[in-house]
């Protein structure tokens, strides 16, 4: 992460000189591929690395090379190959028992799930990172810190990203040779404050941050500070300086051949000149965008998987016709010497081996292919993707919708440790996730601590609207028992809102895929959710109608939503006689 031109200049001059020892080579090609900026480099530089370290039989320094290897190709936007180099340094980290090896490699894997959105995996890598870092490595820990808040800031979250930011500041300026760690901590500290509109401070630390960073030669998180730098003064209509710090981005990301940044750049401009009133200059530099961004490789995990199955399968559909051909010619070689055909056989069977293994090969792929797209999107929505390569939106006549969220949770995630609030959030999440599937419901997204799910998509079930609050009513046991019983955890009180109608269901995005559903009625369900109380459950009027023989509601009357005007609310107490009549029958259905 701490890559230094300067240094990295430095190591290629006395590289280049051939002044070393041949002990000294290993380091050295460890040192260059860890500084050098420029992600060709490194990775010209890390296949020198590797072919040395295969030599040497040295796992330090091959764990080396893949590390160095993932970070370069995220940085050229690569991020399935970059997933795949940080996979095999996992398996040397396990081989090795270093404990180290693995918590720095976890922080890795988990900026690269940040950067396609799967917010589930970020969370989990990050949480086990900490938990292995924290006593082992005071640097990288803090690093792990910095990268999470960075991902909470992502999510659009700053009050969480600055909890985490404000731990990890204090532990990089304690270590004083390691000011390019403070400078990132002081950009993204401004970045927070930028989101949370205290411009005046955020200008101050992104300044600083900048700085340093130039000092150091780390220009690629210079040109994403250069563009807040230009979002402040646009707020100011200072135009002059506001142009000149995104034309500053533009160049330094055209000098360092940063694609992304290059991308990002051109959009800012446009941004600015539509402000301006300059439609033809802003319809150019977004023209630059589009182009730009469409050249840059970025294939997610998801894609790769997809398009590795269909190769598969071909590759399968070859060997056995393969197979077919060698049998053949085995038959007409039946006349020939016995030398021959023992020759032929042995060839045969080598031949069936390599067939027997390439086909379990195939299979372990494409089931993992088919569980990475599955916890992404539903089953018949991910069908559809690997059928026709897009998801076409459709409008669900009737769907319930149901948000929860935990009480007064920005209060007491800032006054506890970031390792126990993640474990908690994972531990109520994943029990969760397991109360929805049970009812053939469908989670759609965690948003913070906010869970959002919905019934009747994407394809229609009975009774959604009653499989809803029967979900809701474990979801609030579970919670209850968890605070009794689960000392380890963080004690949330959790609110329900419930609200059936229409919506309209999707998948958005071409590159980082996210199953979504909109509407008045996902509106209402989470303004239901807002105005309900500690272990209730609010739902709307469409809903009781749907639920009001099995469970018995409590009428609170009408009261104003925010931009929805008046809808009837009802508390949710329990189930009915008829109610609890027809779940003992199913239960006795079920055990027969």
């Amino acid at each position: 992460m701490a890559q230094n031109q300067i240094l990295a200049d430095s190591l290629v001059k006395y590289y280049e000189s051939g002044e070393y020892t041949p002990e000294e080579l290993l380091d050295l090609l460890a040192d260059i591929a860890s500084n050098i900026p420029d992600p060709d480099q490194s990775l010209f530089y890390s296949d020198l690395l590797l072919e040395k370290a295969i030599a040497a039989d040295s796992n330090q320094y091959l764990y080396t090379v893949y590390l160095q290897r993932g970070n370069a190709l995220e940085t050229k936007g690569d991020l399935s190959k970059a997933l795949e180099s940080y996979f095999k340094a996992v398996d040397i980290a396990n081989e090795s028992g270093n404990k180290n090896y693995l918590g720095r490699i976890y922080t890795a894997i988990a900026a690269v799930y940040a950067g396609m959105g799967n917010k589930q995996s970020v969370i989990q890598y990050y949480s086990n990172a900490i938990s292995i870092l924290k006593d082992t490595d005071t640097l990288s820990y803090a690093i792990t810190m910095e990268n999470l808040g960075d991902a909470y800031l992502e999510w659009g979250q700053p009050d969480s990203a600055l909890l985490f930011f404000n731990q990890s500041g204090k532990i990089f300026k304690e270590i004083s040779d390691k000011r390019i760690y403070y400078a990132y901590n002081r950009g993204n500290t401004g970045l927070a404050l930028a989101q949370k509109g205290q411009d005046e401070q955020a200008e101050g630390n992104i300044s600083e941050a900048i700085t340093i960073l130039e000092e150091l030669g780390d220009y690629r998180p210079i040109t994403v500070y250069l563009w807040y730098m230009s979002d402040i003064y646009a707020k100011k209509n200072d135009w002059d300086a506001a142009f000149s710090y995104s034309l500053r981005s533009l160049n330094l990301a055209r000098q360092y051949g940063l694609k992304a940044e290059i991308s990002g750049a051109y959009l800012k401009l446009s941004e600015l000149y539509e402000q301006t009133g300059y439609s033809s200059a802003a319809l150019k530099y977004y023209r630059n965008y589009i182009a730009f961004k469409d050249s840059v490789q970025n294939i997610t995990a998801v894609q790769q998987m997809a398009n590795y199955e269909l190769a598969q399968k071909q590759r399968e559909n070859e060997l056995l016709e393969q197979k077919r051909r060698t049998q053949k010619i085995i038959t007409i070689a039946v006349a020939v010497a016995l030398f021959l055909i023992i020759l032929l056989a042995i060839g045969l069977l080598r031949r069936n081996i390599y067939i027997k293994r390439t086909k379990a090969i195939i299979e372990r792929e494409r089931d993992r292919s088919e569980h990475l797209l599955l916890n992404i999107l539903p089953e018949i929505t991910a069908n559809e993707l690997k059928e026709s390569g897009e998801v076409k939106a459709s409008k669900v006549e009737s769907a319930t919708v149901m948000f929860t969220d935990f009480e007064a949770f920005t209060t007491q995630a800032e006054q506890v440790d970031p390792e126990i609030l993640v474990y908690s959030l994972g531990y109520y999440f994943s029990a969760f996730d397991d109360i929805i599937e049970k009812y053939g419901l469908e989670k759609i997204k965690t948003i913070g601590d906010s869970y959002m799910c919905a019934g009747g998509l994407p394809f229609p079930i009975e009774d959604h609207a009653v499989k809803m609050v029967t979900a809701a009513f474990e979801i609030l046991d579970f919670v209850e028992k968890a605070m009794a019983t689960e000392t380890s955890l963080l004690s949330f009180k959790i609110r329900i809102g419930i609200n059936t109608g229409p919506v309209v269901a999707g998948v958005v995005g071409s590159k980082k895929f996210s199953y979504d559903i909109w509407g008045d009625t996902v509106n209402i369900a989470s303004r239901l959710e807002a105005t309900s109380e500690s272990g209730k459950i609010n739902i709307g009027e469409s809903t009781y109608l749907l639920i009001k023989e099995t469970f018995d509601c409590e009428y609170r009357g009408i009261r104003d939503l925010k931009n929805r005007g008046s809808v009837k609310m009802y508390f949710v107490n329990g189930y009915t006689r008829a109610g609890i009549s027809a779940l003992l029958k199913s239960k006795s259905v079920g055990s027969s």
